[in-house]
């Protein structure tokens, strides 16, 4: 979900287990040389969902940790082709701590002319949508009182019993 530190986390996560990093929105935006925001309102979500289903086929599975956009492993088909090829981890925090952390919208278009109390209410709605396959995740660290080096040691221990 957006505000939970999954870019952070991922850059961290990776150092420590000594392998690469792959941010999915910033490898969108590098192979269409256009932000998520200027995709979402050239092309619309449908487009920016496939472009990121066929980033996430093209890194998944690379021995690389992989910070995939809020809405990514809800898209058919997703979330298994993630438990394939990894561990998924979800970074879960309640809304109230992501709408303190995502700062302004403007790079977030599923928040566009939200403010105040109206983006408390999309990032709330939002998470519910999509509670279901992120509770799917193979390991699960709440982040709402943790720095991103503190929840990356936690994936680190957690990883160490699920291999």
């Amino acid at each position: 979900m957006m505000g939970a530190g999954k870019s952070a986390v991922g850059a961290l996560l990776a150092e420590r287990l000594g392998c690469g990093f792959v941010d999915a929105d910033a490898e969108i935006e590098r192979r269409a040389r256009s932000t998520i925001a200027e995709l979402f309102r050239r092309e619309g979500e449908a487009a920016f969902r496939k472009r990121e289903r066929e980033t996430i086929e093209s890194v998944a599975g690379d021995g690389v940790v992989v910070a995939l956009g809020g809405g990514a492993i809800a898209q058919p088909g997703a979330r298994e082709q993630l438990a394939r090829t990894g561990t998924v981890v979800y970074l879960r925090a309640r809304a109230e701590t992501l709408w303190g952390r995502i700062g302004e919208t403007a790079g977030r278009p599923l928040l566009q002319g939200a403010s105040g109390n109206d983006r408390l209410r999309r990032i709330t709605e939002l998470l519910a949508e999509r509670a279901s396959c992120y509770e799917t995740a193979a390991i699960v660290v709440d982040t709402d009182a943790l720095g991103p080096c503190e929840v990356a040691d936690a994936i680190v221990s957690q990883l160490r019993g699920v291999r």
